[in-house]
């Protein structure tokens, strides 16, 4: 159900500063971290411009093996390369030229001693030849890793899930959230009946001999390396052709075969959930790769064209509502929610994984926004205002950077309201509108900083929206809007807030019409048009409320 702001009575107290949380406080990180999350010398001098991935997938003993040819463009000239490979996956060998090329491990990072010149502005290749047991998800996707699975009916089914713990755990590459190709191969190889479902579009099938068929499927535009997948079992396929703003776009559904009538009926929901974001984000941003289901062994993820299905065929979040307002069981949790990183996650991606929430505030947000598309805004407010509920202000939303730290887990939720809350400030939907889809405009298919995305939607807007940003995402304190009433004078300031912060708000009173102010740190009075009467604060914004006793006048 709907929550409620509370209004607490109390005397009134002093107003301490408030200092944004450093999470380097309380975490600690390590070498291996520092590799894997920053771009130190032997990742900068270089830029990937394509991957050439084939990998044999060996469920009898949940081995893989296979190379990546990783073509890049020279930057500046260096000797030593970073490649990124998990242990404990093996590197076999490596070749520039068709000539092999020197390497040292250092944790999950190889060191590439490379003996032909690199001079700027060059391509080149080295060629990675790899093997091993890649490291088994046990809580995929949170855990992240590659999944070994057999389906209801025994077949073997594999996938893989790895946010956060990175794509090198199962293929070598430079792992980090800033470097994405402009294309990519995948060529997946699998035992007979298997299929294989990966990223873009399916270039070839081919049988081989031994008894494997090798799925080639090529993505056409700029991938973050998490995205790229390994969906492997026995599967079906239908389609269908969505008329978008962009033209025709096919939606492909691969669902496991005996699950067909079940996603026949499920999988309807995809094209209003593209109607939706379309209408609010613009254009869906792979059109060249086409959008796909596949029915995974997990719950899900938003693997770039082939978003990865586990809901069971129902609502809601594994027939939950996470709002608990009942409107979330109206609609599938992950075709919505995953979906929705297509525009903030994979067309638009952090740079460093301290900005996760320019992924998930946003997804989350979209939950909100898919409920307005079928119910109308008063349903897509009261399930962003549910969220709230699930808010653990554990430590701020924006993690450390260049560690590999992706902040609290209240992007999410708390990175949705933030964003409901903005919308108010905005206080116009149609401009909110063109602010989103014009985000998706300016940076389509780039990685970027948050703060890039902070400045372009306080541009747009018309309002300096830093104090705003600053108080939700880099410290754990939730503004208190203070007031009292005394006789026809609302006397109000803020308190629990960051210095400076001016965000304005929506407050009524008995037999008024809302009227918006903006609170400062110092007390402010405005008159009300009766005596006593009770203070409303609009409850889309994401504020806690303390009537306090009388302050002294000036």
């Amino acid at each position: 159900m709907r929550r409620n702001l509370l209004f607490a009575f109390a005397l009134l107290g002093a107003i301490a500063p408030l200092t944004p949380l450093s999470a380097q406080q309380s975490l600690k990180f390590t070498h291996a971290d520092t590799l894997r999350g920053s771009i130190g010398p032997a990742r900068a001098w270089w830029k990937t411009t394509f991957y050439d991935l084939h990998v044999r997938v060996n469920p009898v003993d949940s081995s893989i093996a296979g190379y990546n040819g990783i073509v890049y463009r020279v930057l500046s000239p260096h000797q030593e390369m970073q490649i990124d490979l998990q242990t404990p996956m093996v590197a076999d060998s490596m070749t520039q030229d068709s000539r092999r090329v020197t390497y040292r491990r250092d944790g999950n990072a190889l060191f590439v001693s490379l003996t032909k010149a690199q001079r700027v502005g060059d391509r080149n290749t080295v060629t990675v030849y790899y093997h091993g047991n890649p490291r088994a998800a046990q809580n995929p996707p949170w855990d992240g890793g590659y999944i070994w699975r057999r389906d209801s009916l025994g077949n073997t089914w594999t996938s893989t899930a790895n946010e956060g713990l990175g794509a090198s755990v199962w293929w070598p590459n430079k792992d980090h959230l800033s470097e994405e190709p402009d294309s990519q191969r995948i060529a997946i190889t699998v035992p007979n009946p298997m299929v294989d479902v990966s990223n873009g579009r399916l270039r070839s099938t081919t049988k081989n001999s031994d008894g494997t068929t090798t799925f080639e499927w090529f993505v056409t535009s700029p991938i973050n390396n998490y995205s790229i997948s390994v969906n492997a079992g026995t599967y079906a396929h239908f389609s269908e052709t969505f008329s978008g703003e962009a033209g025709k776009l096919s939606m492909d559904y691969w669902p496991l075969a005996f699950h067909l009538d079940a996603a026949r009926e499920q999988f309807k929901q995809a094209t209003s959930m593209m109607g939706c974001f379309e209408h609010w984000f613009g254009p869906y941003p792979w059109y060249e790769d086409g959008y796909k289901l596949v029915e995974a062994p997990h719950l899900g993820m938003e693997h770039q064209s082939a978003v990865a299905y586990g809901n069971h065929y129902r609502n809601g979040y594994l027939g939950r509502d996470l709002s608990k307002t009942g409107h979330g069981l109206k609609w599938d949790f992950i075709i919505v929610h995953e979906s929705a990183h297509e525009w903030w996650g994979n067309s638009i991606t952090d740079k460093d994984g301290a900005d996760m929430w320019v992924h998930e505030s946003f997804a989350n947000y979209s939950e909100s926004l898919y409920t307005e598309c079928m119910e109308g805004t008063k349903a897509g407010a009261e399930y962003q205002l549910g969220t709230r509920q699930l808010v653990k202000n554990d430590r701020p939303i924006v993690g450390v950077y260049g560690v590999n730290d992706e902040g609290s887990g209240d992007k999410y939720y708390k990175g949705g309201n933030m964003l409901h809350t903005i919308r108010q400030i905005v206080a116009d939907d149609e401009k909110w509108r063109s602010i989103l889809r014009g985000a998706q405009k300016t940076f389509r298919h780039q990685t970027i900083m948050g703060t890039q995305l902070e400045d372009y939607i306080s541009r747009e807007s018309g309002v300096n929206l830093s104090k705003v940003f600053e108080q939700y995402l880099r410290t754990t304190q939730i503004p208190v809007f203070e007031y009292r009433v005394d006789g026809a004078t609302l006397s109000y300031r803020w308190a629990n807030v960051v210095q400076g912060f001016d965000m304005p708000l929506r407050v009524s009173s008995d037999g008024s019409a809302d009227v918006r102010i903006t609170p400062s740190t110092t007390w402010q009075f405005l008159g009300l048009p009766a005596a006593n009467a009770e203070i409303r604060v609009d409850e889309n914004f994401y504020v806690n409320v303390k009537n306090t006793a009388s302050p002294a006048k000036p």
